[in-house]
């Protein structure tokens, strides 16, 4: 099974940003975990603060993975460009976000990828990528 995980701007700085909002572990870490417990998927890993390669990205993996957990950040309120690439492929994406969306500012309630996900996952912390990962596998 081929899973991609595409996060979004600001994401390469989890485990040093704002950790009272998205923790204190690096993605890095985080994958390895991921890919330590999951031998049997093969993840492709994708992270720009580039609107564009976002959606170049989105389209390469949409059409030869078997599922996508997409963390779009910022653009998630920002980019109908992002939603438009998500509903324009065939793969199933997972929207995920490590905090809770809804209970922060209200320009971040507006998720321009809810729309065209399979699902979104909210506030969970990093675990919420566990969680989209599972839904993939079962």
């Amino acid at each position: 099974m081929k899973i991609a995980i595409i996060n979004g701007p600001n994401l390469n700085l989890i485990g040093t940003r704002e950790t009272d909002i998205y923790g204190l572990q690096s993605f890095d870490d985080y994958l390895t975990y991921l890919r330590t417990k999951y031998e049997g998927v093969e993840f492709s890993f994708f992270q720009s603060n580039i609107e564009g390669e976002i959606i170049n990205e989105l389209q390469r993996a949409g059409f030869e993975s078997h599922g996508i957990i997409l963390n779009p950040g910022g653009y998630t309120h920002t980019s109908v460009a992002i939603g438009d690439a998500v509903a324009s492929i065939p793969t199933k994406v997972i929207e995920v976000h490590i905090s809770n969306i809804m209970g922060r500012e209200e320009f971040r309630k507006l998720s321009h990828v809810s729309a065209a996900a399979k699902g979104t996952i909210s506030g969970l912390g990093l675990r919420g990528y566990e969680l989209a990962l599972q839904y993939f596998i079962e």
